[in-house]
């Protein structure tokens, strides 16, 4: 495959290899800064055609030091590994697009050509997630119940999981010059806001006096650790040795949002898509994702105005056991409530550390006062600063 093969030719290629042949082809959308596309396209042997999508990506030569631009080339690798490793092991429970074909190609000129093949999700699940908007209640016990099913299945699993082949940080894994990129599997953290690779947004927090969060996360908590970078050094999964939260890690979405899933008709069937960041994790930050950009604040809290601090009200409580229940059942594992909810009410404040130093959005009113509640709670308090050797020995590395 050349650096300047179509979208045609790339589609042809991938379809050949399964006996298919090209009817049609339509560019859907361009991926992000122009790195691709996404095209439906219509095959078949002879005889009825059969819709897939082509996921395309060529981005341009990589820029040293651009940690933007690393993560996204980085993350497509992911992701093909996910589809191509991992997801055909997954029970038809947990439904994700099959993953027909695909190429990784690294070109002379520094650029690379990445494609998958995939089956085309709306064939069953004909209701697109939309962007920053709410699910209906229906959607969001779906979408929790998948999540539960995703994270339990992954759970006991995570032991046989060599830690060496884990994609670290963009800027260190450059710095890693792995000789064999095929090596690389999923991401050592989930998702894409974890403050080890978030340090630019969150020094504009640090240095914005007149920000409310800005004394409460980032001023000096314990010598020179920010209660922010304790709060990570907790959540964080390591390459080797203990963590914290080792015995609750499994593997998460890494973006989880109404836009990133496909729905039944009447929303009780959903098929969640796009694993770019896929990784290691704790199931609850895909959770702080979800419930603060995609569930109806009505599910959450059920005022007429959030007030300025909010404990965990019953209906935040009811899709939090919800979910546990599923999950410890799914992994066949224990996870004691208390336990469960000092990950939870962390992983808040984790993703309102993000939120704060990068922009708002969703339930925002109900997020920070949330925080504002968990941050008075000396019991949580107390906890995380428990963890204060092991949150010097992170900031040394991160």
């Amino acid at each position: 495959m050349s650096a300047s093969s179509s979208p045609n030719d790339v589609a042809s290629a991938l379809l050949a290899e399964k006996g298919l042949q090209l009817q049609s082809l339509k560019v859907l959308q361009s991926l992000w800064a122009g790195y691709g596309f996404i095209c439906q396209v219509t095959a078949s042997p002879i005889g009825l055609a059969q819709s897939y999508i082509l996921k395309l990506i060529t981005p341009p030569p990589a820029k040293a030091n651009d940690e933007g631009h690393i993560r996204k080339i980085l993350s497509y690798q992911v992701e093909q590994y996910f589809y191509s490793h991992l997801a055909p092991h997954m029970p038809p429970s947990i439904p994700v697009a099959q993953c027909l074909a695909s190429i990784n190609h690294h070109h002379p000129n520094g650029t690379s050509t990445t494609a998958m093949l995939l089956a085309d999700l709306k064939q069953q699940y004909p209701i697109a997630g939309e962007k920053r908007e709410a699910l209906s209640p229906t959607q969001v016990h779906t979408s929790l119940d998948w999540l539960a099913s995703f994270h339990g299945f992954w759970w006991p699993r995570m032991k046989n999981m060599d830690r060496k082949a884990l994609v670290r940080p963009p800027l260190e894994e450059v710095k890693m010059q792995r000789k064999n990129q095929d090596e690389m599997t999923v991401w050592l953290n989930g998702g894409y806001t974890y403050l080890a690779t978030r340090r630019s947004e969150f020094n504009l927090l640090v240095k914005d006096n007149d920000a409310e969060w800005n004394e409460s996360l980032t001023e000096w908590e314990e010598g020179d650790i920010s209660l922010s970078e304790m709060v990570a050094a907790v959540l964080a999964p390591k390459p080797q040795g203990w963590g914290p939260t080792d015995d609750y890690q499994t593997l998460i979405h890494g973006d989880v949002k109404s836009e990133n899933l496909f729905t039944s008709v009447a929303g009780d069937k959903v098929a969640f898509y796009d694993f770019q960041y896929v990784g290691l994790g704790l199931g609850v930050c895909d959770l702080a994702k979800l419930f603060t950009c995609s569930v109806p604040l009505s599910m959450l809290y059920s005022g007429d105005h959030v007030p300025r601090e909010l404990p965990m009200q019953q209906g935040e409580k009811d899709l939090l056991e919800r979910y546990l229940d599923l999950l410890k059942k799914t992994g066949q594992k224990s996870y004691d409530w208390e336990i469960f909810v000092r990950h939870w009410e962390t992983a808040l404040v984790d993703w309102l550390r993000f939120q704060a130093s990068w922009g708002f959005w969703g339930n925002t009113e109900w997020l920070e006062a949330r925080v504002r509640s968990i941050l008075r709670d000396v019991e949580w308090k107390s906890g995380i600063l428990g963890n204060r050797t092991y949150a010097e020995t992170w900031s040394t590395v991160n």
